[in-house]
Formats: C-alpha cells, sequence, structure tokens
C-alpha cells in the first residue's frame, strides 16, 4: 500500500467523523447547549433579627375582652424609687427635661416618633396630655392575646416595662387607640419599621400572641427594613 493510499484514507476517516460529530450537534435540542440561568429564590435571604423574632411568635386568633379593664394591670402608674413610669419615660424620651425634687418633669422637648413632629411640654392640667405614654402594645390587645393568663404582678410588669412604653403626641395615641399592627400605624413612615420591631419584642418577652392578620402587616413593614434590629430591653 503506497503512502499516498494511506494518506488518502486517512483523510476520508477524518472527513467522515467530522460529518457524523456534524449530524449529531444538528439534531440535538439547542437548549441543551445553553447556559441556562441559575434561578435565585429570594425565600432563603437572610431575614432581619426583628422577622426572625416575629417567626417564633405564635399566630392565633383574638380572644374576647370579656373582663378588661385598665386595672388589670394595676391602678394607674408604680413607682420605682419614688418616681412614677410616667414621669421616668418623659425623662428618657424628653431633650432638656426639667426634674422638680419630686421626679416630676415640668417641661421638655418631645421629637414625636409617631407624627414627626417636635412638641413644646409643658407640665399642667391643661397642656400634660399634649404628651402621653403610649403602650406599644395596647393593654387591651394585650389582654385578647395572652394576658387574660397572666398574673396580676406579671400584667403590672408589663404595663410598666419602659420597653413597652413610649412619651407621644397625644392626639395620635388617642387615634391608635388599642389598636394593632393590622389597624393602626404611626403616620411617621419612618418610625415605622422601629414601631413594629418594639412591639414584636415585648410579645416575644411576654409570650403574647400575634393574630394572622397582624403577623401579615408586620411583615409587610419589615419587609421594607432588611436587617431590622429588635430595641434592646
Amino acid at each position: 500500500m503506497t503512502n499516498v493510499y494511506r494518506i488518502r484514507r486517512a483523510v476520508i476517516a477524518l472527513m467522515s467523523l467530522a460529518l457524523f460529530v456534524f449530524i449529531v450537534i444538528s439534531n440535538t435540542p439547542n437548549q441543551a447547549w445553553q447556559i441556562q440561568p441559575v434561578e435565585i429564590n429570594k425565600s432563603q435571604n437572610t431575614s432581619s433579627p426583628a422577622l426572625i423574632a416575629l417567626s417564633s411568635l405564635l399566630i392565633k386568633g383574638r380572644a374576647p375582652k370579656t373582663d378588661y379593664s385598665r386595672e388589670q394591670f394595676g391602678s394607674g402608674w408604680s413607682k420605682n424609687k419614688g418616681c412614677d413610669t410616667r414621669n421616668i419615660i418623659l425623662n428618657r424620651d424628653l431633650m432638656n427635661p426639667t426634674v422638680d425634687e419630686n421626679c416630676n418633669v415640668l417641661s421638655g422637648v418631645l421629637n414625636d416618633p409617631y407624627t414627626g413632629g417636635i412638641i413644646q411640654f409643658n407640665r399642667g392640667s391643661d397642656t400634660s396630655g399634649d404628651v402621653q405614654i403610649d403602650h406599644v402594645v395596647a393593654l387591651s390587645d394585650a389582654w385578647q392575646k395572652g394576658a387574660q393568663q397572666f398574673t396580676f404582678a406579671k400584667r403590672i410588669k408589663l404595663a410598666n416595662d419602659s420597653l413597652e412604653l413610649l412619651a407621644v403626641d397625644g392626639d395620635a395615641n388617642m387615634q391608635k387607640s388599642d389598636g394593632d399592627a393590622a389597624t393602626w400605624l404611626p403616620p411617621n413612615k419612618s418610625f415605622r419599621c422601629q414601631y413594629i420591631a418594639r412591639q414584636i419584642a415585648v410579645k416575644q418577652i411576654y409570650g403574647l400572641w400575634v393574630t394572622q392578620a397582624e403577623h401579615d402587616a408586620m411583615v409587610t413593614i419589615l419587609d421594607k427594613c432588611p436587617g431590622q434590629l429588635l430595641p434592646s430591653p
């Protein structure tokens, strides 16, 4: 067999192989040769501390309001070292507070978290109501979501817990009434994430539950503020 013949056979074999490969590729579906996009599961995103805490809360329906009264959480504010809870919170939340020898806050300036407004506070029968102390988790709401089962001492503790209390605009507090996150949110949208996180923190510490509508409203707010922390006790 001459060298020319061998070369010719080799060339024919290579051409046949190339033709076979071409036919295989041509008859293979295009998508098999395309880079497929990776689908990202958004539900795997890291949750914020507030959302994680929310996920630990029991979801249940609201219990009846039977037998609820403010007195179920104690009559008025508790006292600590001669200072009542209202004045302790005013002293904490007001800017430049003036306080008398009896621990009464006489004046100060509130940067109101609920409305975003500035309120000049002056103690007096006609003016003290301009700044009220809000139970972030309304006591009526707490009563219907677990606090009915608390001891009287635990309910008093909840009602006077500094984590549960904020000095706020009086009118806004009245509008809130006993609403939860599903029925009322602060008009000041920039404070809503902190407000919801504080409600969650209180409910987690005291073992209060949330309704489904309340839970969903909280998630909607917290989705807008990834990384939202819980307030310190």
